[in-house]
């Protein structure tokens, strides 16, 4: 299966180790990976930020970068959730509307693209510790995400996955409301934090460096000890 990467701009430049072990997961899984070099951002920061038409050229981009892909995925809910639900919003009375959902249709966070394009569930990870997952709002509310991500976890080899209090709350940063609102972020946080670390997990994984930068931020800041991972980091152990 050919499988164009979309990296998010955030992880290009702050978690690339990210990307690579999603390329790895990806080989061993079978797939041939197409890069194409010129690729940036989704456009998704612009757009929330309220400036809809200087994000409009950007999603311009992305979808003239990804025209020709059999699929896209990406270690990014937010990204494919943007892709998925705002893009035929932007470009609803464009011209290439009907390619524009195409897109959408064809774009995969790399959980479900292993679990319900590949239909594999163990991709023979081994990882050893306590973990909690994090539901990101994207991978959750946009991206419908809930057992994939887990349904992998759970087949890892020296895992073990425990579920945290109030699991679906949103962990307070949503891009610049975190700066916007830097006080109820802060205490969204924290109310996260408070329920992870009350599972006694060492290790917090979700899909989205987003939620997991802003969460150990915080932690580092009030001195908490959990590790942050990203889900393809987890699932490239050992592979």
């Amino acid at each position: 299966m050919r499988v164009h990467i979309f990296v998010p701009c955030f992880i290009d430049q702050l978690y690339p180790q990210v990307a690579f072990n999603m390329v790895k997961i990806l080989k061993k899984l079978g797939c041939e990976i197409k890069y194409n070099a010129n690729q940036t951002c989704c456009g998704q920061p612009a757009f929330n930020a309220g400036y809809w038409e200087e994000s409009k050229s950007v999603c311009a981009k992305f979808i003239q970068d990804f025209a020709k892909a059999e699929y896209v995925v990406a270690p990014s809910a937010s990204c494919i959730g943007f892709v998925r639900n705002y893009y035929p919003k932007l470009f609803q009375t464009s011209s290439n509307l009907n390619e524009v959902v195409q897109l959408g249709q064809k774009s995969f966070e790399l959980s479900e693209f292993i679990i319900n394009k590949l239909g594999i569930e163990d991709v023979g990870a081994t990882f050893n510790g306590k973990a909690t997952y994090h539901d990101s709002c994207a991978g959750l509310r946009e991206c419908k995400l809930t057992n994939e991500p887990r349904k992998l976890l759970n087949q890892v080899k020296g895992l073990e996955l425990v579920e945290m209090e109030d699991v679906t709350t949103c962990c307070g940063f949503g891009g610049t409301f975190a700066v916007k609102f830097d006080a109820i972020s802060i205490a969204m946080a924290d109310q996260k934090i408070e329920h992870a670390v009350a599972t006694d997990a060492q290790y917090l994984i979700s899909t989205d460096m987003s939620c997991l930068m802003h969460l150990n931020g915080r932690m580092n800041h009030t001195g908490q000890k959990m590790e942050v991972l990203h889900l393809a980091d987890v699932l490239a152990s050992g592979i």
